[in-house]
C-alpha cells in the first residue's frame, strides 16, 4: 500500500537582492525535489516588514506542496535551499534575508518541537501570510484556532502591515 501525500503549505519571502527572483527559484527548488510535487502558488506580494522594521520591504508568496516527507525531513530540505541561496545566520531576530521558506501548515498536523512549530507560530498575525494563502484556499482551517484563513485575515487591522500585489 502506497503512503498517502501529505498538503503542505510554505511561505516564501526575501528582502535582499532580487527579491521577486529569489523567491521564485526558492520554490522551483522546493518542487524540484524528487518528494516534492507542486501545488498551488499565490500572487507574490510587496510587504512592510514586521516586527524589525528598520529593513527593505519584502516580496512574500505562499504555496502549496504534496509530500511523503515527514515534517522534520521538509524542514531540513527547507533550511538546505535558503543555506544554498545564500542565507546566513543572522543576530536580528526577524532581520533581512536573501531567502525564507517557513512551513506554515502540514495537513492538520500540530508539531511542537524545539525546531519546528506546526502550524506557523504567527501565521494568524500576519497579512503577509494571510493575503497569500487565501490566494489558494480561504476556507482552510487553522487547526488550532479553528478558524478558516479568510476570517483570520479579516481580524486584522487594515491599516497596518500593508501588503500590494506585485504586478509582473
Amino acid at each position: 500500500m502506497t503512503p498517502a501525500a501529505h498538503t503542505v503549505y510554505i511561505s516564501v519571502g526575501s528582502n535582499i537582492g532580487r527579491k521577486l527572483d529569489n523567491c521564485r527559484q526558492g520554490m522551483d527548488a522546493v518542487t524540484a525535489d524528487r518528494g516534492i510535487a507542486a501545488g498551488s502558488r499565490s500572487l507574490f506580494y510587496r510587504t512592510s516588514p514586521v516586527d524589525f522594521t528598520d529593513q527593505d520591504w519584502f516580496v512574500n508568496a505562499v504555496f502549496s506542496v504534496r509530500t511523503l516527507l515527514a515534517p522534520a525531513q521538509l524542514l531540513a530540505r527547507l533550511q538546505m535551499i535558503q543555506t544554498g541561496a545564500g542565507r546566513k545566520k543572522s543576530t536580528v531576530r526577524f532581520g533581512p534575508r536573501v531567502l525564507d521558506l517557513d512551513i506554515l501548515l502540514f495537513d492538520d498536523l500540530i508539531v511542537s518541537s524545539p525546531d519546528l512549530i506546526i502550524p506557523h507560530p504567527r501565521m494568524h498575525k500576519r497579512r503577509f501570510v494571510l493575503r497569500p494563502i487565501c490566494d489558494i484556499n480561504s476556507h482552510l482551517v487553522h487547526p488550532v484556532l479553528k478558524k478558516e484563513m479568510g476570517e483570520l485575515l479579516a481580524c486584522l487591522d487594515e491599516n497596518e502591515q500593508p501588503v500590494t500585489v506585485i504586478d509582473d
